[in-house]
């Protein structure tokens, strides 16, 4: 049989030499988790897993809050060979039907609070098993967990199984399920592991994002698990857990709405980052205008990387030597990176066009959806990435805009056709448009411009008040605006770009 190259022996190998007592997770208000407790305690919950009939190949669709629980759940699933699918738990339950229908997953695990409701929905789109986390009550997956025996395997799998699917919008509407493989998310982490000078052993990892998507799952636990680094695990972003946590910390990852709120607060100085060697910054662009700010106050250089679902990481600032404002540094080691046109066509150094990718890193396409995975792909393999980028004639890339219709808004993408979809169908709503605008905190903001039927008295609150339920908080638009038309060109096209230039 040939190796086993499942990802959960890379994270949690117990032939590593690890001190008995080396903390894991150190969560607020929580008995510490300890590295030499995950191959005991994912045993066991690998053992449960078995009991629901979940096997190699199947899915875990997950909606649940951050904690150790859902980390352990995570591992358990990798263990078991079981395709992992986290949710955004803002997500509303007419949300999550649709990636319960599109997964059909054997399990789907909820919080406490949404068992009834979602249990109710899931048996509707007949998942076998529904159960939920967080406490000893009705469902609960852990529920006698201690009475199992620890199961001393671990799925054979290769390393183009499927460990994980991760969902992003699309701009049809069709939330696109990215499907990463155990070779895909080890090559990642090994490559950021090196990369990032990880101090094994040492490092103190300051996790304050979710766990639902590629940065605090994938890229942030994975790097400390590969360093077996102490994680200090925040469940809640907040400006003073950050500020409490920073001293005891030596590497923080975040998105920019962490580093514009730290500099917000008069007490964070160059005194409560004395311990740190590495602030990162990713899923949305930070402003050059932070950047120098937080060396002024810090004396830190934060590191920016992009990355997006379907590839993880794929460039970097470099560690060491220039970490340049507004620019994303250089594609990542075996990763392959390109400018290209419309057409296809390479493009010269510092022309704008759309970067193209190839690596261990890219997935090998969105679930069920073959169509739309060839449409993304080059002939020679290289993934279309939507982004506009300039390459300079040293590798350097700078994200300078998208192609592709996304709004990033507080580090989550969306995309604005699945809110027009919503808004469209509102009683007295002719057409909409939905754009991102600069917002100081979140980066974008979300902006709906409404036309409404003739005659209509219509309200931009009677609008929020009818998305509520439809779409999860952060996707909802923080304002909206009345026109008489939207602007078209002579394709009939709305044209967004000016929209943006008309309301900035």
């Amino acid at each position: 049989m040939s190796l086993n190259e499942n990802l959960y022996l890379s994270l949690v190998n117990p032939a590593q030499t690890v001190s008995s007592e080396q903390v894991f997770l150190n969560s607020p208000g929580r008995t510490p988790l300890l590295y030499s407790q995950l191959e005991h305690l994912t045993g066991k919950i690998h053992s449960r897993l078995l009991a629901l009939g979940v096997s190699p190949g199947d899915r875990v669709v997950v909606q649940i809050q951050k904690s150790n629980e859902a980390v352990l759940l995570y591992l358990a699933c990798l263990r078991a060979g079981a395709i992992y699918i986290p949710l955004n738990t803002a997500y509303t339950p007419n949300e999550v039907k649709y990636f319960l229908q599109d997964a059909a997953p054997k399990l789907f695990v909820c919080e406490p609070a949404s068992y009834l409701e979602l249990g109710s929905l899931a048996t509707d789109l007949q998942v076998p098993f529904t159960k939920s986390l967080g406490d000893s009550g009705q469902g609960n997956l852990l529920k006698g967990i201690e009475l199992l025996p620890d199961n001393p395997d671990v799925a054979h799998r290769s390393n183009d199984d499927l460990a994980s699917i991760l969902y992003t919008s699309g701009t049809t509407g069709r939330s696109k399920g990215a499907m990463l493989s155990h070779g895909n998310l080890r090559s990642n982490a090994q490559t950021l592991h090196d990369y990032w000078q990880w101090q094994d052993g040492t490092d103190v990892l300051l996790h304050a994002l979710p766990i639902f998507h590629v940065h605090g799952l994938f890229v942030a636990l994975h790097c400390a698990m590969f360093g077996r680094s102490t994680v200090n695990f925040i469940q809640k972003f907040s400006v003073d857990s950050l500020i409490q946590h920073l001293p005891h910390s030596t590497v923080m990852m975040g998105v920019p709405t962490f580093y514009t709120r730290l500099l917000d607060n008069l007490s964070f100085n160059a005194q409560l980052c004395k311990n740190m060697r590495l602030f990162i910054a990713g899923s949305a662009p930070l402003l050059a205008e932070t950047h120098d700010q937080f060396v002024a106050r810090t004396g830190h250089k934060i590191l920016e990387r992009y990355g997006m679902t379907e590839c993880g990481m794929i460039t970097s600032n470099p560690y060491d030597g220039k970490r340049i404002a507004g620019s994303v540094g250089f594609a990542l080691p075996g990763v392959s990176a390109r400018v290209a046109d419309s057409e296809g066509n390479i493009l010269a150094d510092n022309e704008t066009g759309v970067l193209e990718v190839k690596g261990p890193n890219v997935f090998s396409g969105y679930w069920k959806m073959p169509e739309k995975s060839a449409e993304e792909f080059t002939d020679d393999g290289y993934f279309i990435t939507g982004d506009l980028s300039t390459m300079d004639s040293t590798g350097r890339i700078t994200i300078v805009g998208r192609s592709k219709d996304l709004i990033i808004s507080g580090g989550f993408n969306i995309y604005p056709k699945e809110i027009e979809t919503e808004i469209d169908q509102i009683e007295g709503v002719k057409e909409s448009a939905v754009i991102g605008v600069p917002h100081a905190d979140f980066g974008e903001a979300v902006l709906a411009v409404v036309v409404a039927e003739a005659n209509c008295e219509l309200s931009g609150d009677v609008i929020l008040e009818s998305l509520q339920g439809r779409l999860a908080k952060f996707k909802q638009p923080k304002s909206i605006v009345f026109i008489d038309e939207l602007p078209r060109n002579v394709m009939g096209k709305v044209q967004k770009a000016q929209l943006r230039a008309n309301h900035q």
